[in-house]
C-alpha cells in the first residue's frame, strides 16, 4: 500500500531539484518535439510517484525504461490533447511555473487517477488513514514539528505514535512490526452503501478506523512512518479491490495459460430449476393482480383502470408520463397517482430472495397485463 497518495514536494523543493538548463519557453516557441518529450522523459524518471507506482504494479513492463518510456508519451499525449502547452505560452509561464506545474499537478493527476481506478479502497483508506493521524488528537508526529529543519519532508516519510507516548519512545524494525499486528484480529467488513451515486461501502467507520489506528500503534509499542503505517493498518481490513483482465491474457502471449469460456446454455438440472422458477413467477403474478383486484373491491371498472396504470406507467416500453397516462386513460392525475399509490403497495408485500426471481416475475407481469390490457380495450372499440 506504500504508492498509495505520496505526497509531492513543494513548489520550493520541486525547484530546487531542477536542472539549470531547462528551457520550456525556447522548446515550445520553436515547437521543439524532441526537446519537449525528453524532458518529460526527465520528470517522469525522477518523480517519487511514479516510482511508488512501480511497487504498486502500475507500470508492469520489462524494465525500467520502457515503463518510463510508456508513461511519458502518455503524458504528452495528455498535454497535448489538454492544449496546456499554448496555455503556458499564452499565460507567459517560466521555465521553473511550467516544470513545477508538470511534475506536481499534471503527472501527479495522471497517476493518482490510475491508482484510484485500480486500487479505489486502498486508495481510499489510505487517505483517511492519513488525514486521521494529522487531525486527531490521538497521534502527534515523533521525527520533527515539521517547522525548520524538515518543512518538504513527504507525508509518507513522516513518523507518527500516539500523544501519550515520551519524545525519546524507541523504533522497532519492520520485520517485528509486522509480527506484533497480527496480534490484532481483522475487522468486520461494514457494507453500507456511501458516495454520491452509492456505489461504494463504508468497508470501516472514521471512528472505529481510529480505534484500529490507535490498536495497531499499541500492538507494535512504536512510533511508526505513514508508509508502514498505512499497510499495517489495512492488513487488519476486509479490503476488496478487483481489477478485471482479459480471460485469455494477451494474443501475443504464446506461453501462456489458455481457458476456454464456459458453455452458456442450461444443464439440465439450471433447465429444471429455469423452469420451476417461471412457474412461480407465474404463482405471484396471480397473486399481485389478485391483490389488486381486492384493494378495488372487486370493481370491474376500477380494476381496469389500474391494469393500464400499471401497464402505461411501468410495464410499457413507451414509459409515458403521468399526464400522458391519465389521458389516455380519461381519468385525473390524482387518481393515478392513487391507482399507483396501491400497486406500489402491493409490489412491496412481494418477497422475492433473488434478484432472477424478479426478473421472472416481471417477464410473467408484463405478458400477462399486455393480454389483459389489449383483450381490454378490444372490447371497447
Amino acid at each position: 500500500m506504500s504508492a498509495l497518495k505520496e505526497q509531492p514536494r513543494s513548489g520550493r523543493a520541486f525547484r530546487e531539484r531542477q536542472p539549470k538548463s531547462i528551457q520550456w519557453v525556447n522548446s515550445l516557441r520553436r515547437s521543439d518535439v524532441s526537446q519537449l518529450w525528453s524532458d518529460l522523459h526527465r520528470i517522469v524518471c525522477h518523480h517519487p510517484l511514479v516510482r511508488a507506482s512501480r511497487s504498486a504494479g502500475l507500470l508492469v513492463e520489462e524494465g525500467a525504461q520502457n515503463a518510463y518510456t510508456d508513461l511519458t508519451q502518455e503524458l504528452f499525449v495528455l498535454l497535448l490533447s489538454k492544449g496546456r502547452f499554448q496555455h503556458y505560452l499564452d499565460s507567459g509561464m517560466t521555465d521553473a511555473e511550467i516544470e513545477c506545474e508538470i511534475g506536481q499537478i499534471e503527472l501527479t493527476n495522471l497517476l493518482t487517477a490510475e491508482l484510484r481506478k485500480r486500487h479505489p479502497e486502498s486508495y481510499r483508506l489510505a487517505r483517511r488513514i492519513s488525514t486521521l493521524i494529522q487531525s486527531s488528537a490521538n497521534f502527534r508526529r515523533f521525527d520533527s514539528s515539521g517547522m525548520n529543519d524538515e518543512p518538504h519532508r513527504r507525508l509518507v516519510d513522516r513518523v507518527y505514535g500516539l500523544s501519550e507516548w515520551p519524545d525519546g519512545k524507541q523504533k522497532r524494525e519492520s520485520h517485528e512490526l509486522e509480527q506484533r499486528v497480527q496480534m490484532i484480529p481483522m475487522r468486520q467488513r461494514d457494507t453500507r452503501m456511501v458516495g454520491c451515486t452509492g456505489d461504494a461501502q463504508v468497508v470501516i467507520s472514521n471512528s472505529d478506523l481510529e480505534d484500529l489506528i490507535i490498536s495497531v500503534l499499541e500492538a507494535v509499542d512504536s512510533p511508526v512512518d505513514v508508509r508502514a503505517l498505512r499497510s499495517l493498518v489495512m492488513s487488519r481490513l476486509p479490503v476488496m479491490d478487483i481489477y478485471l483482465v482479459p480471460l485469455g491474457g494477451d494474443d501475443g502471449d504464446e506461453g501462456g495459460m489458455q481457458f476456454e469460456p464456459v458453455a452458456v446454455g442450461d444443464n439440465p438440472e439450471e433447465g429444471l430449476l429455469r423452469r420451476e422458477s417461471e412457474l412461480a413467477a407465474a404463482g405471484c403474478v396471480e397473486q399481485f393482480l389478485k391483490g389488486l383486484h381486492e384493494s378495488v373491491r372487486g370493481k370491474v371498472k376500477q380494476y381496469n383502470r389500474m391494469l393500464g396504470v400499471l401497464w402505461h406507467c411501468y410495464l410499457s416500453p413507451e414509459h409515458a408520463t403521468q399526464l400522458e397516462v391519465a389521458a389516455t386513460l380519461g381519468v385525473s392525475d390524482s387518481l393515478v397517482s392513487d391507482y399507483r399509490r396501491r400497486i406500489e403497495q402491493e409490489l412491496r408485500a412481494l418477497a422475492f430472495s433473488e434478484i432472477e426471481e424478479a426478473r421472472r416475475f416481471e417477464l410473467a407481469l408484463r405478458e400477462k397485463v399486455r393480454s389483459l390490457v389489449l383483450i381490454e380495450e378490444s372490447i371497447a372499440v
